[in-house]
């Protein structure tokens, strides 16, 4: 089930992104792996403006979650991961349509998301899920500074690009 994630989530969301960073370790992604997730405060911003959801358990415990913002009008995934012990369940794929409902519903024209090129539930699964690479001139203004933001990060230490999916 998905719902509107809630303040009493933040702890267990903070641990998703945790556990789901682990599994960049293998690719030699420590960076990555080793990053702190949102903060609190952080997350309570997606909270208060109803742009966070969880899948939760038959126990109502949030094991998956995803972040939306928005970008030059779009709506734009900031984050989805999912707890690597319930990975393979189509998690992230119905994370994705709820948002993808979600920003249809506010007039949305597209989701748009950056991920690793090369990672494979990165940009390869969002591929599957009908987003398409966006060429250099097709990247707006926001798109642009959320780039420069992962690159001030140092995330451009493995190839990243931005992505697209019509609605």
């Amino acid at each position: 089930m998905i719902r509107t994630a809630r303040e009493a989530d933040i702890p267990a969301m903070q641990q998703i992104e945790v556990e789901a960073g682990r599994m960049f370790l293998p690719l030699e992604m420590h960076l990555v792996a080793e990053d702190d997730p949102f903060s609190a405060d952080e997350l309570r911003e997606y909270l208060t403006d109803g742009r966070a959801w969880v899948s939760v358990d038959e126990a109502d415990r949030p094991i998956a979650y995803a972040l939306v913002k928005w970008a030059d009008d779009v709506a734009h995934l900031e984050q989805v991961s999912v707890d690597p012990a319930f990975a393979g369940r189509r998690l992230g794929v119905g994370l994705v349509e709820r948002i993808a409902a979600w920003a249809r519903e506010r007039g949305s024209p597209a989701l748009t998301l950056t991920t690793f090129a090369d990672v494979p539930w990165n940009a390869p699964y969002y591929e599957r899920l009908g987003f398409r690479p966006l060429a250099d001139d097709e990247i707006t203004p926001d798109l642009r500074a959320i780039r420069a933001e992962e690159a001030a990060h140092g995330l451009d230490r493995w190839p990243r690009l931005a992505m697209r999916r019509d609605l």
